[in-house]
């Protein structure tokens, strides 16, 4: 049984749609890990982290680390940013560095389009001959990928109107790697490319209450499309409640609280109904926190963004 949680593990990890580029709840805060079109899109000084422990009790469940930055420079029309993911799988490991920039065109005096490219490389690695196996000798797993060095390079479009609503579109990676292994679980492992699309805007349901509604689709070639739609309710700009519903996968509750004026704590809980993993986990925590850096000598922003 051991050997066959850890096998379910690796290939989730290396093989499957869902954990080859991480999912996270809070997607809607971590738009810039996936679209670099997002940079400078909140017009301060924009920094995020966010930590991911899935399937809790899960042995070799997924932990994911993210820090992002954007600001817009010379000014609103242009942002760069900068990402930078851990995402820990068992015992493999894949680590991404990544540069954006974002260059945007007003369309009307309420709406805009940016455009944005996003260029790094990603790290990865695994030991496979560290895993706790009935026969430690087993020739498949006496290999180990150290540090294989992935460049990559990406692009996005994101559109807002009136800051009410969003809409993006993006494809992070457009370069697959295959990993070449003799004897190997993972010599005919591909790093495939996915595509995203995100939206969501902001509907008045009276002076103090704001709903939130988002939506994330996930699309890569020969897996399902997986899609996140998520209901955030906002009271009196200081917290929010809401519930997310993932196809395929499971359900989630999201809790936020500003605990200064620009600086959001945020927490989740989601859990995987399907029949592959629910019966070994207890669940996945995400944590999320953000602050706007707005500097006095720059007039040109006011104040942060809805999103």
């Amino acid at each position: 049984m051991k050997r066959f949680i850890i096998l379910i593990g690796l290939m989730a990890g290396l093989l499957a749609f869902g954990q080859q580029d991480p999912m996270f709840t809070h997607y809607m805060y971590n738009t810039l890990s996936v679209n670099p079109a997002y940079a400078g899109s909140r017009e301060a000084l924009t920094v995020t982290l966010l930590h991911r422990n899935q399937w809790v009790s899960f042995p070799g469940a997924p932990k994911t680390t993210t820090l992002s930055l954007h600001t817009p420079i010379f000014n609103e029309n242009v942002g760069v940013g900068l990402s930078v993911c851990d995402d820990k799988i068992g015992d493999t490991r894949f680590t991404s560095f990544y540069a954006d920039f974002a260059f945007g065109v007003k369309l009307t005096k309420k709406s805009k389009l940016t455009f944005g490219l996003k260029a790094g490389t990603d790290l990865f690695s695994a030991d496979l001959s560290a895993l706790d196996l009935d026969d430690p000798n087993d020739p498949a797993f006496q290999y180990a990928f150290s540090n294989k060095v992935l460049p990559n390079f990406g692009f996005g479009m994101y559109y807002t109107y009136n800051n009410k609503f969003y809409a993006g579109l993006s494809i992070p990676r457009l370069l697959e790697h295959k990993f070449v292994g003799e004897n190997t679980l993972i010599s005919s492992g591909i790093l495939k490319g996915h595509y995203y699309f995100i939206t969501g805007g902001v509907v008045k349901m009276g002076r103090f209450v704001d709903f939130k509604p988002s939506a994330l689709v996930k699309m890569t070639v020969g897996a399902p499309v997986q899609l996140d739609v998520t209901a955030l309710f906002e009271f009196y700009k200081r917290f929010n409640i809401g519930v997310m519903y993932r196809t395929g996968d499971g359900i989630g509750a999201l809790v936020g609280i500003y605990l200064y004026e620009r600086l959001l704590l945020g927490y989740s809980y989601d859990y995987s109904f399907t029949n592959t993993t629910m019966k070994y986990n207890q669940g996945s925590h995400e944590i999320m926190l953000r602050y706007d850096f707005i500097f006095s000598n720059q007039h040109r922003i006011k104040s942060p963004r809805y999103f």
